[in-house]
């Protein structure tokens, strides 16, 4: 009898450590509860402080981790090792991810801090009606440059980085559709062109660039230019907002001919464990002392109005960050190009990349 009670105890002691073992498991996977949400955001793309008062003010503490593009991003998530909450696309990305099933729509009821929202920022066609995605930041493709160190020289048109006094002096973001997106539009094509002569064209034209190049590069842009190792770079908006402040030498500009007018959109994935959890850290963050406090740690535009009422009127409005409607005109969103053109966007920076070596 002794012997029958003691193997049930092991049984029972057993079952249970198997029991924790597999909780555990779960969590260090990103297999979140009630009390975790797992954020998935770029990189240097939010005040942790905000993340701090978020854990404080619910009690759900916040997993964060960081990818350096949107396809990284869709691929992993697409995997589903990880169950993330929250992630942070761009609005392309959002166009394939509800192509492929990946998201839950928002319910706007637990969403109130919508309405902070500038409705210019709202129901655009790439998520009508706000579906499933939040907007989170915007901003445009443009040229930081220091005229310090080039004599005064300006950049009003893509065109002015061709210039042979530039020689070794030109970074570019490491980034196929931003690349390719300026050769296009330099010579007036659309930067959401699926056309193969104006791509070959585009590339043709980069190619005679590579002289000018001094490297292609991510993040490290941003220390490159505060320091004065490099003269003139093609950004994203919040990066130059960022060298800026740190070197008041550096200026900004989006060439006349056009550019890209993005967003960036918060989304739930339909991997995602804690739901609930995801829709209270989507309405924090537009709250708009938060959203004001996020704007200015980050450098980048919010498309929260009443966030804007709070922040410095130097800051909202300067127009090179905060463009006008009028200036938006100029502007493109970039579209879902499909798998097979956006390979084709890929291979053909590749070959610009190697000619530039």
């Amino acid at each position: 009898m002794k012997d029958i009670i003691r193997a049930v105890v092991i049984i029972v002691i057993t079952c249970g450590l198997l029991f924790y073992a597999h909780s555990q498991l779960s969590e260090s996977s990103g297999r979140t509860g009630k009390d975790t949400i797992t954020v998935y955001n770029w990189g240097e793309y939010i005040d942790t402080d905000l993340v701090t008062q978020f854990e404080e003010e619910t009690g759900i503490n916040v997993i964060y981790e960081t990818f350096d593009s949107n396809e990284a991003m869709m691929t992993k998530i697409e995997q589903g090792g990880t169950a993330y909450d929250v992630a942070m696309p761009s609005e392309y990305a959002i166009e394939q991810m509800k192509e492929k099933d990946m998201l839950i729509p928002i319910d706007h009821s637990k969403i109130p801090n919508l309405k902070n929202i500038d409705p210019y920022f709202l129901d655009l066609p790439f998520d009508p009606g706000n579906e499933y995605s939040i907007p989170y930041f915007w901003g445009t493709v443009g040229i930081a440059f220091n005229p310090t160190l080039l004599d005064g020289q300006t950049f009003e048109s893509w065109d002015d980085l061709w210039d042979p006094s530039l020689k070794s002096e030109v970074i570019l973001v490491d980034g196929a559709r931003e690349v390719l997106g300026m050769g296009l539009n330099s010579l007036g094509y659309s930067l959401n062109s699926k056309d193969p002569k104006e791509l070959r064209e585009a590339t043709d034209k980069l190619k005679t660039l590579s002289p000018n190049i001094k490297a292609i590069i991510g993040d490290e842009i941003v220390e490159t230019l505060r320091r004065n190792e490099a003269s003139v770079a093609l950004v994203w908006s919040g990066q130059a907002a960022d060298i800026m402040y740190v070197n008041e030498d550096i200026d900004y500009a989006v060439p006349k001919e056009g550019s890209n007018l993005w967003f960036d959109n918060m989304i739930i994935p339909k991997t995602a464990a804690n739901v609930e959890g995801a829709h209270k850290f989507i309405n924090f963050i537009l709250d708009a002392e938060n959203a004001a406090q996020n704007a200015d740690y980050v450098g980048y535009s919010t498309p929260n109005e009443k966030a804007i009422e709070l922040m410095d009127p130097e800051v909202t409005g300067d127009e090179r960050f905060y463009p006008t409607e009028e200036m938006r005109e100029r502007l493109e969103v970039y579209e879902n190009l499909g798998l097979e053109t956006l390979g084709t966007y890929n291979e053909l920076f590749l070959e610009f990349k190697m000619d530039a070596q």
